[in-house]
């Protein structure tokens, strides 16, 4: 549903969300269970980033009995399988067509401020309105992040970001460079590799995590365990937790490993993290074998976690062999330099993330790194809310699978607020916008 876009002469909600996406549109469901007016604003369609920022054969890494959005649950044939690219976007403008959110669509929030009376001020590519709330709802994935070494890379070589990769078919002829080994990165990386192209794969820190084990998905076993469940305060570190790449595996087919230690044995070269360019040649740190050990070593203690597991509840699973190496860098397999004319390297892809852009929020809820302070999703800032955010609350929270818990708790705070401003209005004559905010830590 579309809602009728805000006027210059200022439309005023008691809850404006920025954003049309899973947390968006999550919001807006648990705001329309407890009746309270508001609108959600969206630059582009609902899907947008899941329809224009993946690839052809992207898919989720999560089964899709995750896949819970409020009052919505997968309900397809395949719950242990895995939604392609055109089955999310598929599920999110379904999702908006059961819950008829009021939806302002193709437009773009460009400030938000707050007011001398302590209402919020949104200016908008369709005009001027106000709220005494808001929730930002954006995520983090805002503009792509290409190192500045791209910059020296000779122009006839070809350079993509992940989020504009489509298939091979959209490079030219040549092998093809992949920086980083996040999921997009080794997801790209086997798509290539999987359709013949030559990979020059440049290997980062991240980890990895097996995708059955003992007979179920590994997913399976640590949604049984608790893990999704656990909120942030309960690990140690809880800043340094929040900055952790994903695990990378895959969907595919079914779903699969990604082992790169494979790629490599079948003519995939690997290198370690990407460290200078000057031209053509490239150097690489030397790194790759730490980095191929420490994505296995997190892999295996993960296994560690559920057979602890299984023992403790008397589960009766399958025996499963651990894990070896099938190949491991050695002497002239673990090259610290790359020439990429010598090499026929014709394209690059940056699978190097995105950064966060959130210079038109003029209100200081950011810290030095630019990432909003919150508890929960609320900040010191009374009637301002994030939502969507990785690891906002626990595992799922910018996820299909726990977004819906997490924007239940942010309307909650939203309808107490609302409810004490009221009574303050009743009783004074003069209404606060919004209760105090929640203690930010």
């Amino acid at each position: 549903m579309t809602a009728p876009g805000p006027g210059t002469g200022g439309a005023h909600y008691e809850v404006a969300v920025v954003g049309g996406g899973q947390a968006g549109l999550s919001m807006s469901h648990r705001l329309a269970e407890r009746g309270v007016r508001h609108l959600v604003i969206e630059a582009e369609r609902v899907g947008h980033e899941w329809r224009e920022r993946r690839w052809d054969s992207f898919c989720l890494v999560t089964p899709n009995w995750q896949c819970r959005l409020p009052g919505f649950p997968y309900r397809g044939p395949d719950p242990d399988g895995f939604m392609v690219r055109d089955d999310i976007v598929r599920y999110l403008e379904d999702y908006a067509a059961a819950t008829a959110p009021p939806l302002l669509e193709g437009v773009r929030v460009t400030r938000l401020r707050r007011t001398g009376s302590g209402t919020f001020r949104l200016t908008t590519t369709a005009g001027e309105m106000t709220a005494d709330q808001v929730v930002v709802a954006t995520g983090p994935y805002h503009a792509p992040n290409v190192p500045r070494l791209a910059e020296r890379l000779p122009s006839r070589v070809l350079q993509l970001h992940s989020s504009r990769y489509r298939n091979p078919g959209q490079l030219p002829d040549g092998d093809v460079l992949v920086v980083g080994t996040g999921q997009s990165g080794c997801q790209i990386a086997e798509d290539l590799h999987l359709a013949g192209r030559r990979v020059h794969l440049a290997v980062g820190s991240a980890p990895r995590v097996a995708r059955f084990y003992r007979g179920r998905d590994c997913v399976a076993w640590l949604n049984e365990m608790g893990h999704y469940a656990k909120g942030i305060d309960e690990f140690a570190g809880a800043e340094a937790v929040r900055l952790r790449v994903n695990h990378y595996v895959t969907g595919r087919d079914g779903g699969r490993d990604i082992d790169l230690r494979a790629f490599a044995r079948q003519g995939m070269r690997l290198y370690g993290r990407l460290a200078g360019a000057v031209g053509a040649s490239l150097t690489f740190a030397g790194d790759l074998a730490a980095n191929l050990d420490h994505a296995d070593a997190v892999a295996e203690s993960i296994k560690d976690a559920i057979d602890a597991h299984i023992e403790a509840h008397g589960i009766t699973a399958p025996d499963e062999a651990r894990y070896v190496p099938v190949w491991r860098p050695g002497p002239g397999t673990a090259s610290r330099a790359l020439d990429l004319d010598a090499a026929g390297v014709t394209s690059v892809i940056w699978c190097t993330g995105f950064t966060r852009d959130h210079r038109w929020i003029e209100i200081p809820v950011f810290d030095g790194r630019g990432y909003p302070m919150h508890r929960r999703g609320a900040t010191s800032c009374p009637g301002l809310y994030f939502l969507g955010l990785p690891w906002q609350h626990s595992w799922g929270s910018g996820r299909f699978e726990a977004v819906g818990r997490d924007a239940e708790f942010l309307a909650a705070h939203i309808d107490a607020s609302r409810r004490l401003a009221d009574v303050c209005g009743a009783l004074t004559g003069a209404p606060t916008a919004v209760a105090p905010a929640l203690p930010v830590g």
